[in-house]
C-alpha cells in the first residue's frame, strides 16, 4: 500500500461520542487513576517507571490482583508518562508531580481526549511489538542464553512493520465494507494477507507455516491492543494450543474459523488508525470531509468513493445547502470535456436523485446544452415532469458514451458494465454504424471497451472497427 494511494472513507463516529469511549477504555482509565494517585512519596526508576516497591500499592488503587497484577500497574504508570498524564518533576530525586494533560481528560475537548488516548495507543503499539522476553530470561537465568536482539532472533523495525501491515489491511477490510460496524475477520485470513504472496494460487506448506506463526503472533499482541479500545477480539481457542510444541495449523475448510480468532476494528480504532495512516502520509477520506466544500470538490473527490459512501458524503454536503442553488452548482460543475468528466456526470447524476422536486428550474435551464441536456431530461422524466422535449439521436448517443465512460471509470469491467454493453448492442440495431460518430472525447475509448466486454465475436469486431473509425475520425 503505497502513501500515495487514496484509500475508501470511512465513516467515523461523532468525537464526542469516541472521547467517551477512549475514556472507558482499562488501558486510559487505569492510566488516569494512577496519575490522580501519584504524589510527592511516589518514587520512579531513572526510566520513568515505578520503583518495584510501589507496584503492589499501585496494583491495589487499581483493583488488581493475581499474577499479572504488578505488571498491568506497570503498564498503566508508562501510559501515564508516556501520555503527560504524570511528568517526572525531580529527576534526581525520581519524584513525580501531575501532568499538564490529566486536566485534559475532565476539562478538555473531545478531541484533547482523543489526542491522549492516541498516546496510549502508540504505547500500546510499540509494547506489541516486542517479544514475549519470559523465555530468553529464564534461558539466562539457567546460564543457556545471552543477552541481544540476536538471541531473540527479532527485528524491531521488521516486527513493527508487520504489526502496522496487519492493521492497514484490518482498516481497509473495515472501510471496504461500507462503514464502521465491519464483521469480525479471521485471525487465519488476516494472517494470510501479510504472508501469502498475491499471485500465489496454492501456499505451500512453508507459506501455510508462516501463516501458523504469525497467527500466534497476533493471538498475542491483539490480546494487549483490547484494552486500549483498538480491537474487539476472540482469541484462539486453547484447545487448540493444548500441545506446548507446536502451534495450530491454518485451518481447513470445514472447521469452524472463529476457533481460530477473530477479529474486528472498533469505531474508536478505526479513528486511531485513520489518524496513524494520515500522520504517516496516506490520503485516508473520512466521510464529511468534503460537506463544506465546493460542488467541484464534492464530484471530484466521490468519483473514487464506494456507492454507501458516495451516498452518505452527497446527503451531508446537501444537508447544508437550499436545493435549488445545490442543483445549479451541481450541474455547474458537471461540465468539462477532461477525462473524469463522465464520472463527475455520474456522480452529478446520483447527487440530484437526493434532491427534491424543488430542483426542477435548474434542470429546465440546462435543456440545450449537449453536456448535461440528456442528463435533466432523465431526471425531469423520473420525477414526473411535464412538457419534457424529447432528445435527439445526437444526444441519445451523446448520453450513451458518456455513461458507459463514466462507468468504466466507476467500475472497470465489471458484470454490470458487461450487461450494459450487452442490451446496448441489442437494443439499437446499427449501434455501431453510428456511434463511432458521436463527438465525445471518449467514444474511441468505449467502443474499445464495448469490444473487449462483449460476448458475442461479431459484435465484438463490429466494435472494435467502430473504435478504429472514431479514432481516425479525431485523429488519434
Amino acid at each position: 500500500m503505497s502513501d500515495s494511494s487514496i484509500l475508501p472513507p470511512v465513516r467515523l463516529r461523532p468525537e464526542a461520542e469516541l472521547a467517551r469511549d477512549a475514556l472507558s477504555t482499562p488501558v486510559l482509565s487505569r492510566a488516569a487513576r494512577l496519575a490522580r494517585w501519584a504524589g510527592p512519596e511516589t518514587r520512579v526508576d531513572a526510566g520513568g517507571g515505578l520503583v518495584e516497591e510501589q507496584l503492589p500499592a499501585a496494583a491495589d488503587e487499581l483493583g488488581l490482583t493475581g499474577d499479572d497484577a504488578a505488571a498491568h500497574a506497570s503498564e498503566a504508570w508508562r501510559v501515564a508518562v508516556d501520555t503527560g498524564l504524570v511528568e517526572v518533576a525531580d529527576e534526581e530525586e525520581g519524584t513525580v508531580a501531575a501532568g499538564a494533560d490529566l486536566a485534559l481528560l475532565t476539562g478538555g475537548s473531545p478531541h484533547d481526549v482523543l489526542e491522549v488516548w492516541l498516546g496510549a495507543l502508540e504505547t500500546l503499539l510499540g509494547d506489541a511489538s516486542v517479544p514475549d522476553l519470559g523465555g530468553l530470561v529464564d534461558a539466562i537465568a539457567e546460564g543457556e542464553g545471552e543477552l541481544g536482539l540476536d538471541a531473540l532472533d527479532w527485528d524491531p523495525e521488521a516486527e513493527a512493520e508487520f504489526l502496522d501491515g496487519v492493521l492497514g489491511n484490518l482498516y481497509l477490510l473495515t472501510v471496504g465494507g461500507e462503514g464502521s460496524g465491519g464483521a469480525p475477520v479471521p485471525l487465519p485470513a488476516l494472517a494470510a494477507s501479510v504472508i501469502v504472496p498475491g499471485d500465489m494460487a496454492e501456499p505451500t506448506n512453508d507459506v501455510l507455516e508462516q501463516v501458523s506463526d504469525a497467527m500466534m503472533r497476533l493471538d498475542d499482541q491483539f490480546r494487549m491492543l483490547e484494552p486500549v479500545g483498538l480491537v474487539e477480539y476472540q482469541p484462539v481457542d486453547e484447545a487448540l494450543m493444548a500441545d506446548a510444541d507446536e502451534e495450530p495449523a491454518a485451518p481447513g475448510d470445514d472447521t469452524d474459523v472463529s476457533r481460530y480468532g477473530m477479529v474486528r476494528l472498533t469505531p474508536l480504532g478505526l479513528y486511531g488508525l485513520r489518524a496513524r495512516l494520515l500522520e504517516a502520509g496516506f490520503q485516508a477520506p473520512a466521510v464529511g470531509d468534503l460537506a463544506d466544500k465546493g460542488a467541484d470538490a464534492l464530484l471530484d473527490g466521490t468519483a473514487g468513493f464506494p456507492p454507501v459512501a458516495a451516498h452518505a458524503e452527497t446527503e451531508q454536503w446537501l444537508a447544508r445547502r437550499e436545493p435549488l442553488a445545490s442543483a445549479r452548482e451541481l450541474l455547474a460543475a458537471a461540465r468539462g470535456t477532461d477525462e473524469g468528466a463522465p464520472l463527475r456526470r455520474l456522480r452529478c447524476q446520483q447527487a440530484l436523485s437526493l434532491v427534491g422536486t424543488s430542483a426542477e428550474p435548474a434542470l429546465r435551464e440546462v435543456l440545450d446544452d449537449p453536456e448535461l441536456g440528456g442528463l435533466a431530461r432523465v431526471w425531469l422524466a423520473e420525477h414526473g415532469a411535464a412538457d419534457v422535449p424529447p432528445p435527439s439521436e445526437a444526444m441519445i448517443f451523446w448520453l450513451t458514451i458518456d455513461t458507459v465512460a463514466a462507468q468504466l471509470a466507476a467500475e472497470g469491467n465489471s458484470e454490470e458494465l458487461r450487461s450494459l454493453v450487452e442490451g446496448l448492442a441489442r437494443q439499437h440495431g446499427g449501434f455501431f454504424d453510428t456511434a463511432w460518430r458521436v463527438d465525445h472525447p471518449a467514444t474511441a475509448d468505449v467502443l474499445e471497451a464495448m469490444g473487449r466486454l462483449h460476448p458475442d465475436k461479431r459484435v465484438a469486431k463490429e466494435a472494435r472497427k467502430a473504435a478504429f473509425k472514431a479514432r481516425s475520425q479525431h485523429g488519434g
